[in-house]
């Protein structure tokens, strides 16, 4: 089921679950444990993210196919740009379309590890809205986009980094998923600035529950912060948000 159809039906709270992609068979069988578990509090959907330079593309596209096959949730696989020429981007969504998956999250992406600046692949695509357009000029998938109620690391100020989500919406994205923030009033600022800006796509509040605070920290370093607020945000239905990505 298309994630714009689960929203705009739903009469209760969504909430999704984002997982990363196993690397070993010890991790997927432990992933898949944890589906189970989490199926029987019925989340609306599951996503699965996507490595920078296609480092875990096969994986993303195996566990998204598999959640939804063999435990009956919906499941988003994630899409970025990172090290991708235009035509293996269009093969990946061609091969997503062929397992039968209806939703993608399409991202610009962040910097592969070990590098802090963003650089384009020469034979690829530049930024999440021209792959938002790829995307949809092919296909009929449910297409989501990131949203920044801090403001993106790369963006000059929040009403620029509002600007490019509405871009993204232009360009046919039909929900925005938040980064997380540690200040639910961003969230809401964010949305209201959205909401009178003409936006009328559902935004959906990134929420990570701290487990691991390394992870954390490494996280909100790749957003630009310099530290860990103790305030978590937590006024949105989404469990597990993407990186900071444009």
């Amino acid at each position: 089921m298309r994630i714009d159809e689960i929203l705009a039906s739903s009469t209760s709270p969504v909430f999704s679950v984002e997982f990363f992609p196993p690397k070993t068979d010890e991790g997927r069988e432990a992933l898949f444990e944890t589906v189970e578990v989490l199926r029987e509090l019925e989340p609306s959907f599951f996503s699965v993210t996507y490595g920078a330079g296609g480092a875990t593309r096969e994986g993303t596209l195996q566990t998204t196919r598999a959640i939804r096959d063999d435990y009956g949730v919906e499941a988003m696989a994630h899409l970025s740009c990172v090290g991708e020429t235009l035509e293996s981007l269009q093969r990946i969504v061609d091969r997503i379309a062929d397992a039968g998956i209806e939703n993608i999250l399409a991202l610009r992406g962040d910097p592969p590890r070990g590098e802090t600046e963003w650089n384009p692949h020469p034979g690829g695509l530049h930024y999440s809205t021209e792959l938002i357009r790829l995307i949809r000029e092919r296909f009929d998938f449910c297409v989501g986009a990131a949203g920044f109620p801090e403001g993106h690391l790369d963006a000059p100020d929040r009403a620029s980094d509002l600007r490019y989500a509405r871009e993204k919406v232009d360009a046919g994205a039909e929900f925005l998923i938040t980064q997380l923030f540690f200040d639910n009033a961003d969230f809401y600022a964010f949305r209201d600035n959205a909401r009178s800006m003409g936006f009328e796509v559902p935004i959906i509040a990134g929420i990570m529950p701290i487990g691991n605070v390394a992870q954390i920290k490494r996280f909100v370093s790749m957003c630009g912060h310099m530290g860990v607020s103790t305030t978590q945000g937590s006024a949105g239905c989404t469990m597990g948000p993407p990186a900071a990505r444009l």
